[in-house]
């Protein structure tokens, strides 16, 4: 199928929803929740959306969240579901190579004026202690292989029985801060070496970790439920699992990639490698991408400890956890096909996870509510925190962020970096980057708008608008 035929024959099927029909080796249509605008750079985009349409086991349709942009195998923004129990494949492309790469949101116990005199000796004291950039260096040292086991079999729950957290933040992690069902032993031991020195850290590109102010509330409700209010100063933290999580994407790919003719599997698209669930190469990615998983949720425990150390000694300031949400990551999930319910994998790949109200895996006070969803905008721009809705579509999922329109290359090559600067300053935006450089790499102009996503998500029905986001004071990578 050609991409000009993508673009030219998508269907509006209703308010910021389209469809690519069924055709060729598909399996399932195509399903784009965005609006033109946003779909105007999406073509390449769409010819992946086609391509996931065609793994085995796939059911109901490959979906798109409208920050939707190429990655590798899916597409960023994809969300495709397959059936366990009829054949269904497992594919670490629908997962990517930042396992478990999710937002973490904290709340202070101060409004944006009460922190305004010590803004500036924070975010000195967080550049001082957080690490960064794309080598080791982590927050846990030293760190020894056998805590490094514990830590991937426990997630955040066994970095918070250490001594770096408090109970109450286990109950307002997904999964209760760990996946089940990791297997160490399906993780290499080159991904053990690079996840033994980045326990603890931020990474590089589009990480960070924001101070924040609440500039709106439009649930108010649902905010208190959330534990947020307006003028309300908030810690966003946005990383992954590091070079565990990327070494352990590229080994499973690899042995998939060797497997598949076993199974008599082909794809389009060689990057989208995959087994049947119940394979061994298929439960083997499980379980080490459950591992990686909880490597990412430990990583965020320990920078949030490390935050709140901070804000405690520089200012007598208290964080509490909102809440802390993956946007890559599969899941064995039950949902209703058909009328029928279904064991289904539900790989969500720059999407989150947007449980509704009543869902009994949430806890409580948020239950009534639904499950908080973690959006982070692009450096100078808004955040949101959004709630998953009755029905929401797409297996319960909705948007991860704002989805990139410029590669990072481009982005150097026409964005001026003292223009950059100039604006964050005049913006009232403390910044301390790694580098100038990479900060570039990671301006606004790069991005698409995280409102217009937003506003696409919450109009197709996947969610509901709570709070809106400002930054006052940014770390990164």
């Amino acid at each position: 199928m050609k991409l000009v035929e993508l673009v030219d024959e998508l269907v509006e099927e209703g308010p910021y929803r389209f469809r690519i029909e069924q055709r060729d080796e598909m399996r399932v249509p195509g399903v784009v929740f965005a609006s033109r605008g946003l779909l105007r750079d999406a073509e390449q985009s769409l010819q992946q959306v086609a391509n996931v349409a065609t793994l085995p086991g796939i059911v109901v349709a490959s979906y798109a969240m409208p920050d939707i942009h190429w990655g590798y195998g899916f597409p960023i923004g994809g969300v495709a579901a397959t059936d366990v129990d009829e054949g269904g494949v497992v594919s670490p492309g629908g997962v990517g190579f930042d396992i478990s790469c999710g937002v973490r949101l904290l709340a202070a116990d101060c409004d944006r004026e009460e922190l305004r005199s010590a803004l500036p000796a924070i975010m000195d004291a967080l550049d001082r202690a957080i690490p960064r950039g794309a080598g080791p260096g982590g927050l846990w040292r030293p760190f020894t292989r056998r805590q490094l086991e514990r830590l991937l079999e426990g997630g955040s729950r066994y970095a918070v029985a250490e001594g770096h957290g408090e109970e109450r933040d286990l109950t307002r992690c997904e999964d209760g801060g760990a996946v089940a069902d990791a297997d160490i032993t399906q993780v290499s031991e080159r991904a053990r070496e690079r996840g033994l020195g980045q326990v603890g850290s931020l990474g590089s590109a589009n990480h960070f970790l924001e101070i924040q102010e609440v500039a709106e509330v439009y649930d108010e409700p649902a905010a208190n439920a959330f534990g947020i209010a307006r003028g309300q100063v908030c810690v966003m933290i946005h990383c992954g699992s590091r070079g565990l999580g990327h070494q352990i994407c590229t080994d499973h790919v690899r042995a998939m990639d060797q497997a598949m003719a076993r199974y008599g599997i082909t794809v389009p698209d060689r990057q989208l490698a995959c087994t049947p669930v119940h394979s061994p190469e298929g439960q083997a990615y499980l379980g080490a991408m459950a591992a990686a998983a909880n490597y990412g949720r430990a990583n965020r425990q320990l920078l949030s400890d490390m935050t709140r150390r901070i804000f405690r000694r520089t200012a007598d300031v208290r964080l509490s956890l909102v809440y802390d949400v993956s946007h890559n990551l599969a899941k064995i999930e039950t949902h209703e096909v058909n009328g029928t319910h279904r064991r289904l994998c539900v790989h969500r790949k720059g999407a989150t996870r947007a449980f509704p109200p009543g869902h009994p895996e949430l806890p409580q006070p948020l239950r009534k509510f639904g499950q908080p969803v973690l959006i982070p905008g692009t450096m100078g721009t808004a955040s949101y925190v959004l709630t998953g809705v009755p029905g929401g579509d797409a297996f319960h999922s909705t948007c991860h962020g704002a989805g990139r329109t410029l590669s990072r290359h481009r982005a150097l090559r026409t964005i001026a970096t003292e223009d950059l600067r100039a604006r964050l300053k005049r913006d009232g935006i403390a910044v301390r980057p790694l580098s100038w450089r990479g900060l570039t790499e990671e301006a606004p102009e790069a991005y698409k708008d995280v409102s217009a996503v937003v506003a696409a998500s919450e109009g197709a029905g996947l969610c509901r608008t709570v709070a809106r986001l400002v930054p006052l004071g940014v770390v990164k990578g």
